[in-house]
């Protein structure tokens, strides 16, 4: 058997590495018409950074896993070609701000009946909105010349920071396809190739729809989690209340679950405003308005808990960091990894540079031409592939990335810690305070710090969602 994979991004990637590892005896192909990126993945640089991809992709690449930009080549001698390109927001036209642009997937459909000569299956990869599995049908069906396409959805449900991991013990691998003899015999196939690892009870079988839907629905969900708690960690600041405390007391609540109650600065990654975005506008196109209304209050949620956030920076330092240094510790939208699609950073970082302080930034997996481009890009523009992304026009020039924390915090006002990586907690407090400016300030942005032991060192300290420090008592933020 062969398969095929358009797109050799985060999902292509690290999925495929792992079914060549798991299925020796079939031939894997990632590709993709981004030269650079297929070179990445070639080299002993990956173009992402996630644990453990590096020893998953140098046990097969050469053996029965290849990167390649012949797209059509291997598209046409494949059985299974799975894609996974982009699907951005749609950023002008009808459903602007909400509903996924698919010209990357219509594209995609097309090449795939141009090219092919044999019957195949064609599995959604990317998270699509509901009936997308329709519109692909047709274009392969319209344009087929007599070759049969099934078309399947395969979600995936990976965590960033945890992708192999995920990827080698699911909690469950969802196939749907069309109810019909023929779209059986596809899921069943497919179900042949995850059945080398994955035991067959954790592999579900769905109709169509209700696979494209699992997939928003459940980002939705998780993304709901955590705007519900970030909610909660206003009213406990209010009050005098720990979040930390709220979380561990519900979460023992089996029916609630302790995971994704961490209060934050506010959640990001690729998919989880995308898909929300994406359910409100089907849920609109369907006569759901209520519906619709409800998801929003998720985002609306999520952007307040940012803004909360800058508002809190600013108005502790006398109301102005206009010409402060503020260090930026993490600017990736969580740890153990170095993507910064909708990091709540850029917001945070965008806030403070409105009220014009000086940044340093420091993250170990984020490089200084990407903070650049995040911070001068608009809204969505990151979700289209690379080379079709707009260049950096300018470069903001109060923020400098330094490769060090101690140096991003020299002789800085205020730190503001965004990601929850595992260095920051074993930082020298004392070292750091001793080179800032004084009243120093940290602004835990994650909870990660022990805020007791940073007001003995002597700093001012605001943890979201814990009992507010007295002298930001004196200064409310003005939200």
């Amino acid at each position: 058997m062969k398969i095929c994979c358009i797109g050799a991004g985060y999902v292509g990637g690290p999925t495929m590495a792992v079914i060549a590892l798991k299925c020796p005896d079939i031939e894997v192909a990632v590709v993709d018409i981004s030269v650079p990126r297929i070179a990445a993945w070639n080299s002993d640089q990956l173009p992402i950074y996630e644990p453990g991809l590096d020893d998953v992709v140098k046990q097969c690449r050469g053996k029965n896993l290849f990167f390649s930009t012949e797209v059509e080549k291997h598209v046409r001698e494949a059985d299974i070609v799975f894609v996974s390109v982009n699907t951005p927001t749609k950023t002008r036209g009808l459903g602007a701000g909400k509903a996924a642009d698919l010209t990357y997937w219509e594209s995609a459909a097309r090449m795939i009946a141009d090219v092919s000569k044999s019957d195949k299956i064609v599995v959604e990869k990317s998270t699509v909105p509901v009936k997308t599995a329709e519109a692909i049908e047709k274009i392969l069906t319209h344009n087929s010349k007599g070759i049969k396409f099934q078309i399947l959805s395969n979600p995936e449900f990976l965590a960033e920071g945890t992708a192999i991991q995920d990827l080698f013990n699911p909690d469950r691998v969802l196939i749907g396809g069309r109810e019909t003899p023929e779209g059986n015999k596809a899921v069943q196939a497919l179900k042949g190739v995850y059945a080398h690892w994955v035991p067959e009870e954790r592999i579900l079988t769905t109709n169509l729809w209700s696979a494209e839907l699992s997939k928003l629905a459940a980002n939705a969900f998780l993304a709901q989690r955590i705007s519900s708690v970030n909610a909660m960690s206003a009213l406990c600041e209010a009050t005098g209340a720990d979040v930390t405390q709220v979380s561990y007391a519900i979460g023992k609540d089996t029916r609630i679950g302790p995971k994704f109650l961490n209060a934050s600065v506010g959640f990001g990654g690729s998919c989880f405003q995308k898909d929300i975005l994406n359910l409100v506008y089907i849920c609109e196109c369907n006569g759901l308005p209520e519906v619709a209304e409800y998801w929003k209050q998720v985002i609306k949620i999520n952007d307040y808990q940012k803004n909360r956030f800058v508002n809190r920076v600013v108005s502790s330092m006398f109301n102005t960091v206009s010409n402060k240094k503020i260090a930026i510790l993490g600017f990736a939208f969580k740890k153990d990894t170095g993507d910064t699609r909708e990091t709540p950073a850029i917001d945070v970082c965008k806030g403070l540079l409105g009220d014009k302080a000086r940044l340093s930034i420091y993250d170990p997996q984020v490089t200084e031409d990407q903070v650049q481009r995040d911070l001068s890009m608009k809204k969505f523009d990151w979700d289209h592939p690379l080379h079709l992304q707009p260049m950096s026009p300018t470069t903001v020039k109060q923020v400098s990335c330094v490769w060090d924390a101690y140096e991003a915090t020299k002789d800085a006002h205020g730190i503001c810690i965004l990601t929850e990586w595992d260095e920051f907690k074993e930082l020298d407090f004392k070292k750091i305070y001793d080179n800032m400016q004084k009243p120093a300030f940290v602004f835990d942005g994650r909870n990660i710090v022990n805020a007791d032991q940073l007001r003995e060192i002597g700093f001012i300290v605001y943890s979201i969602g814990k009992p507010l420090d007295a002298w930001l008592k004196d200064m409310p933020a003005v939200a």
